[in-house]
């Protein structure tokens, strides 16, 4: 069992990042941990592993737990026993074994005479045979070293697991290994993920913000179904006050205008009347002072309106904010763009696809590249790029505009602000209130154009860098994205989403995201 009680973190700057977290995991729960990017999700695990200490608050726990972390770079220079936290037992049974039976060996390996067993049968289980335990994590894909801390709960044991998106460096069949291994352990679970396939698995979603937890009681479909019920609550809302704004401003301007002509009656009657025109000066100051009143009680409840008005926005998802605009003048659906046929490509001699391949690729297509890690999809990706030089087969590529997006939206410059990097797109001298008010489409306010991008999170890179093809005078022919929900929290999956399902040129993808792959309506694969 986990018991958060006010737990709060504050950033080096003083700055709280969040406050007052307070929910339970349960013995065998599988739970959720959602989010907006820069909430502090991956924070919050670390607090619950030790590795962070908490601002204040109190954190309750039957048996320590074992923690996947998204990251493993501090890890490189230790071999893979050492990261799995089982080097010392490893040595020690073996020195037993040769005879070395020391006290020291004995209290290290604490009975644990399973340990090499359960390592060996870890590995299998990941398709790891061939990595030996004292190799160097260095030396590791990111898809390996994902897969070496996961072996590492079936020889840990552990009663309570943290992983923070396990899945985002693992290809199909590791993933698959990953939902098989959720679904069957009884071990109780706490996940971060943005893999909506993983999410669905789990019983229970929590939603995190920067001062509570919002407790959903299913799983992503659940939460996602209850948040959809809320949204459209909220969009009534924001329609029902913009009804009654309209209704606030057209009764002002009757009231006034009606008290306009109630002033200039009233004023010629005096004057036929022969009022005198101290008497007069005195009536006109009553009058004005009433318009005057009438106008204060109008504006204050326009402006209590409005008020209301901006908070409701406020809380519509990003989503709803973003327009688009690509433009998509010059794409001819079913013109063939690319033709590759019998290719092959080599590296040191030998060739990376046991069979050469051949396919089209024409205009408006939808089409995934699949294959497991080392495949050669970014080969292939880099041939239709025209990067590489094939070393058998024939290509015809009549593409005039392709852009290659990976997952770190490296097309961005680092070293540029976000208004100048939006200016190296501008091909179409578009006036800078235009490019400004492109910025402010895609939600980067006066406040973010002097921000550098190396600064901007995976989502604010993507949003970016869709903005900047929309600034393009001529959308590209061809988008190729490489793993592009693998930095992103699920809002800004789903605008990226949005994003390509507007784009009408063609669409070549590389993802193990299934779910995503099924909502950009990919068509096609070429399978590697």
């Amino acid at each position: 069992m986990l018991i958060l009680q006010n737990i709060s973190y504050q950033h080096e700057n003083k700055d709280m990042l969040f406050q007052n977290i307070n929910f339970t995991v349960n013995n065998n729960d599988k739970v959720a941990l959602v989010g907006n990017n820069g909430v502090g999700k991956s924070t919050l695990l670390k607090i619950i592993s030790g590795e962070l200490k908490s601002f204040s608050g109190q954190i309750i726990q039957n048996s320590e737990p074992y923690f996947i972390p998204q990251l493993f770079g501090q890890f490189d220079e230790i071999s893979i026993a050492e990261a799995l936290k089982i080097s010392d037992k490893i040595k020690s049974l073996k020195e037993i074994l040769e005879g070395i039976v020391t006290e020291e060996n004995l209290q290290l390996l604490d009975n644990d005479w399973t340990i090499e067993e359960r390592c060996e049968k870890a590995l299998s289980y990941w398709n790891l045979h061939e990595l030996d335990l004292n190799q160097k994590m260095e030396t590791l894909s990111g898809g390996q070293k994902t897969k070496v801390f996961l072996a590492g709960i079936m020889i840990h044991e552990p009663e309570f697991i943290l992983m923070d998106e396990p899945s985002n460096h693992l290809d199909s069949t590791a993933r698959e290994l990953l939902y098989d291994f959720i679904k069957s352990t009884s071990s109780s679970l706490l996940i971060v993920s943005h893999d909506r396939t993983l999410l669905n698995i789990l019983n229970r979603t929590l939603e995190m913000s920067k001062n509570e937890i919002f407790v959903y009681g299913g799983n992503y479909d659940f939460y996602h179904n209850q948040k959809k019920i809320m949204q459209e609550a909220l969009e009534n809302d924001v329609q029902n006050k913009e009804k009654e704004l309209k209704k606030a401003k057209d009764k002002e301007r009757e009231t006034i205008e009606r008290q306009n002509k109630l002033d200039s009656r009233g004023k010629k009657k005096q004057e036929k009347s022969g009022v005198a025109r101290i008497m007069m000066n005195t009536l006109r100051n009553n009058a004005e002072n009433s318009s005057s009143k009438l106008k204060d009680v109008h504006a204050e409840k326009i402006s209590n309106i409005s008020g209301d008005l901006r908070q409701l926005r406020s809380n519509l998802p990003i989503i709803d904010q973003i327009k688009f605009g690509f433009n998509n003048s010059n794409f001819h659906k079913g013109k063939v763009l690319f033709k590759a046929t019998e290719i092959n490509f080599s590296y040191e001699n030998e060739q990376i696809w046991k069979e050469n391949l051949s396919f089209e690729i024409l205009s408006g297509d939808r089409l995934s590249v699949k294959g497991i890690n080392g495949s050669g999809k970014t080969t292939l990706i880099k041939i239709i790029l025209g990067e590489l030089t094939l070393s058998q087969g024939t290509i015809n590529s009549q593409s005039k505009k392709a852009i290659y997006i990976d997952q770190d939206y490296s097309m961005l410059q680092n070293d540029l602000k976000v208004y100048e990097q939006a200016q190296l797109f501008n091909d179409c001298a578009l006036e800078e209130h235009d490019i400004k008010m492109r910025l402010n489409r895609f939600l980067f306010s006066q406040n973010d154009w002097d921000k550098l991008c190396n600064v901007l999170s995976g989502g604010e890179r993507m949003r970016l860098m869709l903005c900047c093809l929309t600034i393009s005078n001529e959308s590209p022919e061809i988008i190729i994205l490489d793993e592009p929900t693998n930095n992103l929290d699920i809002q800004n999956i789903e605008i990226l989403t949005a994003a390509l399902n507007e784009y009408k040129g063609t669409l070549i993808v590389i993802s193990h995201d299934h779910l995503f792959l099924n909502q950009v309506n990919i068509e096609k694969s070429i399978e590697l």
